[in-house]
């Protein structure tokens, strides 16, 4: 089983690295369903999993100047918050055994976000930019490699994806996983950033988020450590592979993935959530 786990942990990081999900979006269904471990302890392991997906995509998203760290650390107020009102309220969750709703409503949202991903397949053009982007400075520039030019973007909407990053962090402490659906979804259609900035963005904040998350569930008993330590090494070694991989991909593949992946996820949550009832 632990080799199982190791494996799990590896393929759930390479997705969550590639996509700005975070690792916990694969981690928490496949514990769940596939291993049988309750949802309170598969939850604490999909925060820790989180974790390691941040920390080690982070740091060469932000060496290759993908990740926007203004536009990031604004929104975690946000996130933050959410994530420990979520955290808190999950042990009440928890223990009046109401997870199958949390599973149909997430898997709802997962569904929503995909209505508004594929409405935004065609090639991104940056908005023009607001209030918020002058009195923020949400500006940046990056380098892409496979179209071998620099890209020009701006933030705009920044109230509107602050909101959306509370909601974020709060799904994030409910369910046990790093938000980053919702994130990605926040900073690319809300905020109008272009696919990879978005997805770079998103792998930075992750992991504050959850981390806020972790630290109730530590409190509350639900991060066994043979499980969630062993997730979280082959997580690290998943999101170092997609780390290393995403700079060399296009925009246009990164949406298509992202799309697929979150409407699979989506079906997934709800069926359990039905399942559970």
């Amino acid at each position: 089983m632990t080799w199982l786990l190791l494996i799990t942990g590896i393929a759930a990081g390479f997705l969550g690295s590639l996509t700005g999900l975070g690792g916990a979006i694969l981690v928490l269904p496949a514990l769940t369903l596939l291993f049988k471990i309750p949802f309170s302890y598969a939850a604490g392991a999909g925060l820790l999993a989180a974790i390691a997906t941040s920390s080690s995509a982070a740091a060469i998203y932000v060496r290759e100047r993908l990740s926007n760290i203004r536009i990031g650390m604004s929104l975690e107020a946000g996130t933050t918050l959410g994530a420990l009102v979520g955290a808190l309220l999950a042990a009440l969750v928890y223990r009046s055994h109401l997870e199958s709703w949390l599973f149909i409503l997430f898997g709802l949202v997962l569904l929503t976000s995909v209505t508004q991903r594929t409405r935004h397949l065609a090639h991104w053009h940056s908005p023009q930019p607001d209030g918020s982007t002058e009195l923020l400075q949400l500006r940046g520039t990056y380098y892409d490699a496979p179209e071998r030019m620099h890209i020009t973007y701006c933030g705009v909407r920044w109230g509107w994806g602050e909101l959306v990053m509370c909601v974020a962090g709060m799904l994030s402490g409910l369910l046990g996983v790093g938000s980053g659906a919702l994130q990605v979804v926040a900073l690319d259609n809300v905020m109008g950033l272009p696919p990879k900035v978005s997805t770079a963005t998103s792998n930075f904040m992750v992991g504050v988020t959850a981390a806020v998350s972790a630290a109730v569930y530590w409190q509350l008993g639900y991060i066994q450590p043979h499980i969630a330590g062993t997730v979280t090494l082959g997580v690290v070694i998943g999101a170092l592979i997609g780390a290393y991989l995403f700079k060399r991909l296009g925009g246009n593949p990164l949406r298509v993935l992202f799309t697929v992946v979150i409407a699979i996820l989506g079906i997934q949550m709800i069926v359990r959530g039905v399942h559970l009832l």
